[in-house]
Parts: C-alpha cells; sequence; structure tokens
C-alpha cells in the first residue's frame, strides 16, 4: 500500500538519540558551581580511608612520577644504543627457582621472598630478583640456538619483605641489562659501561666498586682459610654474623655492622686465593674500565648477596654518600653457572641491576643540594605548546586538530574541560608554554586559528589546513 502523500516522514533512530540527549539533559543551576568543594571534602575524607597502601609499598604521582618516567627514558636510551633488546618476565614465579639460584642461609631466600601457595597447592612467590628469571628464560625459549651472545635489557617491580627505609621499599624497582652466552671481560667491561654511563646521563656521579670472587673451586679453598680466621675472632661478631659463620660465611664480608668492620678489615683477602685463569680474567676486565677512563676501587671485601656470582662483582656506589644514607645505587657480575644449574647447557653470563627508588633518592639529593647553593636548574619538561578553545564547537574541533599535531609528532598540553580563556591562558603559564594555539566559535566558522606568543603577546591568524607545518616552524622543528 502506498505511502499517504502528507503522511510525517519517521525520524532516524540516530535522530530520536540526540532528541532524547538533548531533553533528558538535566539543567545546571549556577549553585552547581560549588562541585569543586566537593571534591576538595572528598579529597579530605580519602585521608581517613581504611585502605591505606601496605608497610613498604607506595604510590608514585606527581613530581617523582615525572622523575621515574625520565630514569625509564634514560636506561631505555642507552640500553638501546648499546645494542641490548627488551626483555620481560613474570612477577610471580616458582618458589623453587629462587631457592635453588640465590641458595638457602641468604636473606633473600630465609627471610625476604613473599612466597604463597597457588589454588593447585604449588610453593610461588613475587620475583625478589631479576637475573634467575632471566635465566629460566633462556632454557625455556631455547635462547641458546639465538646468535650468542643474547644482550637483554628489562624494567620492573621486585618485593622482598624487609624492613622499610628511605630508598627501599618492599615492592622496588629495577633497570637490568643481561648478557649471556660470551665468556669474555669485553662483556663485563660493556656491563659496567652501561651502567655507569646511565648514571651519568641522569646526572649523578659514581664510583665502580669492583672484585673478583673467582670459580666456585676458588671460593672454595678461600672459605676454609677465612672460616677458620673468622672463628678465631667469633667473640668480636655481631650476633647476625655469628649466625651467618654457621650457614653463610662469606656474606659476613658484606657487613655493615660496626662491629664486624674491624674483623672485616684483617680477614684474608680472596684475590689472593684466586687461579690464574681467574686472575688473568679480571686484569683484562680491569685494563678495559681504565681504557674508557671508568673510575673503580678495587674492594676486596665486595662478594655481593647471592649464591650463584662467579668471577667478576661489582657495585655502584653514589659519590661523597656515606653507606648509612643508601648511597649504592645497583650492582651485578657474572654468574657463569646459573644456567647450568637451572637445567640448561653450560651458558656464560653476566648482568647488573640498577635500584630505581635508589636513584630517584639520589636525584632528590642533588637538588635540595643545588638550592642550598643557590645554583638549581629546574630541568623539568616544559609543554612548549598549549591549545586554548572558547565555546562548544571549538571544543569539538579541538579534539580533531589536537589529534592531527599528535600524528605529527607534536605534543600540546591542553585542559578541555575548562571553558574560559583566561583560565587557560594561566595554565599555559603554569606548563611553561612558548606558544598557545587558540581556537574560538568564530575560527571554527572562519577555518583558522590564533597562535600566541607567550612571552611578547604577538598574535597571528593562520589556516587550519597548516596548522601541522606552521607549529613546526615555531619550534624550529
Amino acid at each position: 500500500m502506498p505511502p499517504k502523500k502528507n503522511a510525517k516522514k519517521t525520524p532516524s533512530l540516530k535522530t530520536k538519540q540526540k532528541a532524547l540527549l538533548k531533553t533528558s539533559r538535566p539543567v545546571v543551576s549556577k549553585k552547581v558551581v560549588s562541585t569543586t568543594k566537593i571534591k576538595d571534602e572528598d579529597k579530605e575524607s580519602h585521608k581517613n580511608t581504611p585502605y591505606a597502601t601496605l608497610r613498604g609499598m607506595k604510590d608514585v604521582f606527581g613530581k617523582e612520577g615525572r622523575m621515574f618516567q625520565r630514569v625509564y627514558r634514560v636506561s631505555e636510551s642507552v640500553a638501546r644504543a648499546y645494542g641490548f633488546s627488551y626483555v620481560e618476565t613474570p612477577i610471580v614465579e616458582q618458589t623453587s627457582l629462587f631457592v635453588r639460584s640465590i641458595g638457602k642461609g641468604t636473606d633473600v631466600v630465609d627471610k625476604e621472598m613473599y612466597t604463597f601457595d597457588d589454588k593447585d597447592g604449588s610453593k610461588v612467590c613475587l620475583r625478589p630478583e631479576g637475573t634467575a628469571p632471566i635465566a629460566r628464560m633462556y632454557i625455556n625459549q631455547g635462547m641458546h640456538t639465538m646468535p650468542q651472545p643474547v644482550k637483554m635489557w628489562s624494567w620492573g617491580s621486585m618485593f622482598r619483605h624487609d624492613r622499610p627505609q628511605a630508598g627501599r621499599y618492599r615492592m622496588f624497582h629495577q633497570f637490568s641489562c643481561e648478557t649471556l652466552g660470551e665468556h669474555s671481560p669485553v662483556v663485563d667491561a660493556e656491563l659496567i659501561s652501561v651502567a655507569y654511563n646511565t648514571l651519568r646521563d641522569l646526572g649523578i656521579e659514581a664510583s665502580v666498586r669492583i672484585n673478583s670472587i673467582g670459580t666456585p673451586e676458588d671460593r672454595e679453598n678461600y672459605l676454609v682459610e677465612l672460616v677458620g680466621y673468622l672463628k678465631s675472632k667469633r667473640s668480636y661478631l655481631s650476633e647476625e654474623s655469628k649466625k651467618r659463620l654457621q650457614k653463610n660465611p662469606l656474606r659476613i664480608l658484606d657487613s655493615k655492622d660496626e662491629q664486624d668492620r674491624a674483623v672485616i678489615e684483617d680477614a684474608p683477602q680472596i684475590v689472593d686465593w684466586l687461579s690464574e685463569p681467574s686472575k688473568k680474567f679480571f686484569m683484562s676486565v680491569l685494563e678495559y674500565l681504565d681504557e674508557v677512563e671508568i673510575p673503580y676501587v678495587l674492594t676486596p671485601t665486595l662478594v655481593r648477596g647471592l649464591d650463584y656470582y662467579t668471577d667478576t662483582v661489582f657495585e655502584f656506589v653514589e659519590e661523597g654518600v656515606p653507606e648509612t644514607q643508601q648511597g649504592s645505587l645497583g650492582g651485578g657480575g657474572r654468574y657463569n653457572g646459573l644456567v647450568a644449574q637451572l637445567g640448561g647447557q653450560s651458558t656464560p653470563a653476566a648482568g647488573f641491576s640498577l635500584g630505581v627508588e635508589r636513584i630517584l633518592l639520589a636525584l632528590k639529593r642533588k637538588e635540595e643540594e643545588a638550592r642550598k647553593n643557590g645554583t638549581f636548574v629546574d630541568t623539568a619538561e616544559k609543554q612548549q605548546v598549549f591549545f586554548a578553545q572558547l565555546g562548544e564547537q571549538a571544543r569539538k574541533r579541538a579534539l580533531l586538530l589536537i589529534e592531527r599535531l599528535r600524528r605529527a609528532g607534536i605534543v600540546v598540553s591542553h585542559n578541555l574541560a575548562k571553558s574560559s580563556i583566561k583560565a587557560q591562558l594561566e595554565l599555559a603559564h603554569k606548563v611553561g608554554a612558548t606558544y598557545t594555539l587558540i581556537l574560538g566559535q568564530k575560527e571554527v566558522q572562519d577555518g583558522t586559528i590564533i597562535t600566541r606568543n607567550m612571552e611578547s603577546g604577538i598574535q597571528e591568524i593562520v589556516d587550519q589546513k597548516k596548522i601541522e607545518t606552521v607549529v613546526k616552524k615555531l619550534l624550529g622543528i
């Protein structure tokens, strides 16, 4: 049956939806301006929330968040420049992986691991360090078939139930580099260079403490001498070191207890017990460091705290900061036997980790010192371009133009929720914008946009179609 001539056209679903939105949109009175106050009250009430962060855990935001991102960017840049590829391992692993690799008798395994029963009854844990998972991945993924050495870098969170203090949390982050499949002194020197130059690029002056603990056979011979000496001085040792004397005597050399220091200073040195190949290897590492002019301090008591280390061990220490103030920024060494120990084939390997929270602490110390000396320069990244808009049509067009700029490699700061031009220009000043793009209702109709030099106040009207080219020219890119 044909439609009647005067029949009304049925509105489309889209038209109905728009009409419904218009009629159902609530009328907002001026009194609702108090929303800001409500938000502030909510913010205050959150201080009393029962869901506080767990002890040793922390939120990262604001200025610290920006510093955190800066450390990541610098770490990534240096690692990539040295040919390391990014990898990531799970946060949760089998507990036995770390018991086998780190070893019983260490504080990490005996006291600090977050271990729990999985749903299937197996023992799992939050990873306390990153090297054993890398070795496990090397085996599981058949990386021995890849061109050797395999060079990997990673960034992630670790967990240890330790006593929280400045720069040391129960959840912490590490930047790590590992090289597997090559037994050469230049590998050790390259890893030390990567870590040292990462710290240097962040503006942190650090020195390298270095030692060799030789092969497992070298250590066995040395331990006979060391234990004999420590037993003769047992009455002078701290209670913790007396316990370690039975379980892991080598760890006593790592003790920071003042009661132990005098005993440790006179202890036999492991370098005197190194085999000729280990001595030659270690001397070659030092020669490479001399060549690249990286400062180092031979430290006979440096052994690192984990069982898997062999030969070269090293640590990075912030210059001028005592150990009691968490001056250690990270460390590493060679672990030639770890892959085989975990069930793979014999594979030489070496690596390091830097503690991100320790680095942040060092950066904060540098800033405080600079402020005291009047030499502080704010190196925070300034947002060069700000996008301001006025009116509903301008706000809609702004989203399109912001995306066009982003695709052209230009990131602009903005706050589309604000409608006041004055408030937006004040925000542009706060973020340090050099230029502000201003889009109003008239500009939307004309297909133009205003560029404003925030220092001189000079404004120009330009074509929206040429916005990418215009902004690049203003920024000199």
